[in-house]
């Protein structure tokens, strides 16, 4: 059977072409490996790269890109909509055909070291990559986002699993991992109410919201940290926000597991 992973490596850059251009040539001139889609968001400043190929092409690839990305990005420059913490914000592996998802862990860890190893930016690793319970989700990592990691690199609960706990300025830091197939869905709200639109995407998504009690104020257990109402949506992650773009609020959703939840269920929910 063909041996195929996908990758889909998540860039901070959506507004200069020329670098959405450079990186994705990076990718487009490796071997073993075809280029499937190059999705720029003004507003969000943020460009999504799918390509799929052989293992190793795959590997080459995503490293080029990374690496061309902390020549071209300046983290100390970049304003978005989207959470983010690095130039390379996130790059995850998925397994398609004749690959199994350790295959892709493989390749994440060999990737991760390498973008610590050479370009000295901090990795973490994540989802089915992930080295301890806490590191799973993306969200958690990248809490805090870029202008957090500063203060976040000096604990060592944070330490990352590649590299040295010490700030990039340029570059900030970037998470790889492995994961299934997911599918960012985004349901345009008409309504111009950025609240609304983040009220929405508390209630379905997954990890829910911060209870509170009568008097309005968040209800915490016995340490002190508040109680979670969890999200009507399993397997989903949502933000929402504003889009000037679309002159609309926007429910954006990543849905992690499609079996579970699928689009149609996040589109009536939100309904």
């Amino acid at each position: 059977m063909l041996k195929l992973v996908e990758c889909v490596p998540n860039f901070s850059e959506g507004r200069n072409q020329e670098t959405i251009n450079a990186i994705a040539k990076e990718i487009s001139d490796t071997e073993d490996v075809k280029l499937l889609d190059v999705d720029p968001g003004a507003d969000t400043n943020r460009t999504v790269v799918t390509f799929i190929g052989s293992p190793e092409g795959v590997k080459q690839a995503a490293f080029r890109a990374i690496k061309k990305a902390s020549e071209l990005i300046d983290m100390r420059e970049h304003q978005g909509a989207h959470a983010r913490m690095g130039a390379t914000d996130v790059c995850p592996f998925v397994p398609v055909s004749g690959v199994k998802m350790e295959d892709c862990v493989a390749i994440a860890k060999a990737v991760g070291k390498r973008v610590a190893d050479e370009l000295r930016i901090p990795v973490y690793l994540y989802e089915e990559a992930a080295t301890r319970p806490e590191r799973k989700s993306l969200a958690d990592i990248r809490s805090g986002e870029y202008e957090g990691l500063p203060e976040k690199l000096k604990d060592p609960d944070w330490k990352p699993d590649f590299g040295e706990a010490k700030f990039n300025p340029k570059s900030g830091a970037t998470v790889i991992g492995a994961r299934e197939f997911l599918i960012a869905y985004n349901v345009n709200l008409n309504t111009k109410d950025r609240k609304l639109a983040h009220d929405i995407a508390l209630s379905i998504r997954e990890g829910g919201r911060n209870k509170r009690g009568p008097d309005g104020k968040f209800v915490r257990d016995e340490n002190g940290n508040p109680i979670k109402e969890p999200g009507l949506l399993p397997a989903t992650r949502a933000v929402g926000w504003y889009i000037d773009e679309y002159a609309q609020a926007q429910v954006s959703i990543n849905l992690i597991n499609y079996k579970i939840t699928p689009p149609h269920i996040a589109f009536d929910t939100i309904c």
